[in-house]
């Protein structure tokens, strides 16, 4: 696991970016796993002005992203469809049809899960996936206790996620219950993994998960087990860690190392 930690959050933010724009010039048709919330949101401004002012283009490219909730139309407000055609489809040059979230208001959610599954095998898997981690040390909404073999499911989202997530709603009471969210398993399954995580409110969860046991109870901490996860943070969100000074001896100021 590479733990880059950067200055503040805007450097994490191009940080991120650049290991973005470089999978992507070193394959343009490549297959990206994309996240959502609120860490997300500044990276994919800073994407889509590279996409306007630096020529990144993404018209090759195919995404899958992590999750939806059950119960939500495409066009809902609330729903991830909207989120990323508002934060960033709609700024780049992607193509709609090579863009894919799990269908939240599905007739049959577990095939639909099982459909999504089939899709990212049939595209070939993802080359990079995109992460960002809950509080609760979740990625996805693979939630606290989740197995780690998991693959595309239905999850029950717990009471913190859904507080967490309940500002986005009228009320508590209107934040779904239920998500559609690929699995741990299908996340290890992509050929490299970053994570990107900001702000003293994720300290706790990024420390569980780079320096914790591999345990369920926190399952971004499969990414221990990863062969290239790299691990994007800011100060804040570094400051629970213990190892700290050795990952900025290895990566100064969040750099390559001489051997990477």
């Amino acid at each position: 696991m590479k733990v880059l930690i950067l200055p503040d959050a805007q450097a994490a933010v191009a940080r991120a970016a650049d290991i973005i724009a470089t999978t992507i010039a070193k394959k343009p048709d490549a297959v990206l796993g994309l996240a959502t919330g609120g860490t997300m949101l500044p990276l994919y401004e800073v994407l889509a002005q590279r996409h306007r002012e630096e020529g990144l283009s993404f018209a090759q490219t195919t995404s899958f992203n992590l999750d939806e909730y059950i119960g939500l139309t495409p066009d809902h407000p609330c729903s991830y469809h909207h989120y990323m055609r508002d934060a960033f489809f709609r700024h780049i040059d992607v193509d709609p049809s090579r863009t894919h979230l799990p269908k939240g208001d599905a007739a049959d959610p577990r095939a639909a899960s099982d459909a999504y599954e089939a899709l990212i095998a049939e595209a070939g898997g993802i080359d990079l996936q995109l992460l960002g981690i809950g509080q609760n040390g979740h990625i996805g909404f693979n939630e606290p206790t989740a197995s780690l073999g998991s693959r595309t499911r239905i999850k029950t989202l717990t009471e913190s996620t859904r507080r967490a997530n309940q500002k986005y709603f009228a009320s508590f009471e209107e934040t779904p219950r239920y998500a559609i969210t690929t699995g741990v398993a299908t996340i290890l399954d992509s050929r490299k993994c970053l994570l990107l995580a900001t702000g003293s409110a994720k300290a706790h969860a990024v420390a569980k998960m780079i320096e914790g046991p591999l345990a369920a109870i926190c399952p971004a901490s499969a990414l221990q087990l990863h062969a290239r996860a790299t691990i994007v943070l800011d100060q804040e969100a570094a400051a629970a860690l213990a190892f700290t000074d050795y990952y900025e001896t290895v990566h100064p100021q969040g750099q390559a190392s001489a051997f990477d």
